[in-house]
């Protein structure tokens, strides 16, 4: 069994195509197509049920993925255990982590972490952190940094951080000239504002989506994004309003001080931010002085 082939089938489920994760994986389709049905022809089985929409995996498929993530965590364990008995600091960390954590986070951890680990590899795997999550408990990175409510039970969550979802409206906004003298305001009072929201995959998203259901809202998306950065900085210039962690708006002064960062009334949704795993992961010594990193890190940007 290759472990190139559940990274291949992971991307096609992602992308719902061959061709749009061969995009993602800059190969050709044909290479790709090619690959994926080398490997079926050896296990006599089709993998994939290329006639639905989007593509789907077979019976065997399904057995086949289930296999390779169980494969793969004990791969990943016994070569941690191997290293940890010689006595070796060397390894690769499969590290899951979203770009705006990675913005915060590495330039910090990383050069404490290969000061004192010069032979362990780091290979980024970054999205958001709900597929973050999903890619953990599939086997497809070994470790992650992701804000979520702990959803599977095959992994350990290690709480690192809580933080609170706040509104932000750029202070030369009509909005924010309207109720930014009160202490927290009523999500209903936007319910008419455009909104600038990332996509789809990010906690953030699903916070949002959420709280308007609850709420009957569906105030107009202005724009969506997966740079955080980027809807950050669009709100600071008042075109609309977003959901956001004050922690990321107080990370960037030059949008803090543009921007008012309001509480929302009867808001009892806290983002836990966790280092997490499997539980069936042996953590070598290295893994678990990366979590200390990051630990002291996060205690230093703490307001």
């Amino acid at each position: 069994m290759n472990p190139q082939i559940a990274k291949d089938i992971h991307a096609i489920l992602k992308a719902g195509s061959i061709t749009g994760a061969a995009k993602s994986l800059y190969i050709s389709q044909s290479a790709l197509s090619q690959r994926i049905k080398r490997e079926e022809e050896t296990l006599g089985v089709e993998l994939l049920d290329r006639t639905a929409l989007p593509i789907a995996l077979t019976y065997a498929g399904e057995k086949y993925m289930d296999a390779m993530q169980k494969i793969s965590g004990i791969t990943a364990s016994l070569l941690n255990e191997l290293n940890e008995i010689e006595d070796e600091a060397q390894g690769t960390i499969r590290l899951g982590i979203s770009y705006q954590r990675g913005m915060q986070l590495l330039p910090s951890v990383l050069p404490e972490f290969f000061r004192l680990y010069p032979k362990v590899h780091i290979d980024l795997v970054e999205h958001g952190s709900a597929t973050l999550e999903k890619m953990l408990h599939e086997g497809l990175c070994d470790v992650a940094l992701i804000t979520t409510s702990p959803r599977y039970a095959d992994l350990e969550y290690d709480l690192l951080e809580t933080e609170e979802v706040v509104l932000v409206a750029a202070k030369n906004s009509a909005f924010a000239q309207a109720y930014g003298h009160l202490k927290e305001v009523s999500i209903l009072l936007a319910r008419e504002e455009h909104f600038v929201a990332l996509t789809g995959g990010h906690s953030v998203r699903a916070f949002q989506d959420d709280l308007f259901h609850h709420y009957h809202m569906d105030p107009p998306i202005l724009l969506e994004t997966e740079n955080l950065e980027a809807a950050k900085r669009i709100t600071a210039e008042g075109v609309a309003l977003m959901l956001c962690p004050s922690v990321f708006i107080t990370q960037s002064p030059d949008v803090q001080s543009k921007v008012l960062c309001l509480r929302i009334k009867d808001n009892h949704y806290k983002r836990h931010f966790y280092f997490s795993y499997r539980n069936d992961l042996f953590l070598p010594r290295f893994m678990m002085d990366f979590r200390d990193i990051v630990k002291e890190k996060l205690a230093q940007f703490a307001p």
